[in-house]
């Protein structure tokens, strides 16, 4: 029996809505094509962590630049639901490192 994933989708009332069922991931664009915004953000116990979001592209590409991230702050974090999240607040050195590598990124919020 097959699963039918939908993501939680279980009705619509637009009658043009076309479910799409593919599960392939878009290509990622290149660094110059990226818009990603690095905030600052306050998780569950006070704790701050720098956001990058905005990432467009595939799911493992995106980790690997959260690996890179992690390197270049020496901290720990995680990448899921097109969101990087580093542990501390490294949004300047991010900006840098991003905007070296050819990626357009600015500090977005507060």
């Amino acid at each position: 029996m097959a699963k039918n994933n939908r993501n939680g989708i279980v009705y619509s009332t637009d009658p043009s809505f076309q479910f799409d069922d593919s599960d392939e991931e878009q290509e990622t664009p290149t660094p110059q094509q990226q818009d990603l915004k690095v905030w600052l953000e306050r998780k569950g116990g006070g704790k701050v962590v720098t956001a990058i979001k905005g990432w467009t592209g595939k799911t493992g590409d995106m980790e690997a630049l959260a690996k890179q991230l992690k390197n270049l702050c020496g901290t720990g974090g995680t990448a899921k639901d097109r969101e990087i999240l580093i542990q501390g607040d490294f949004r300047d050195k991010i900006v840098t490192w991003l905007l070296a590598k050819g990626y357009k990124a600015k500090k977005a919020g507060g």
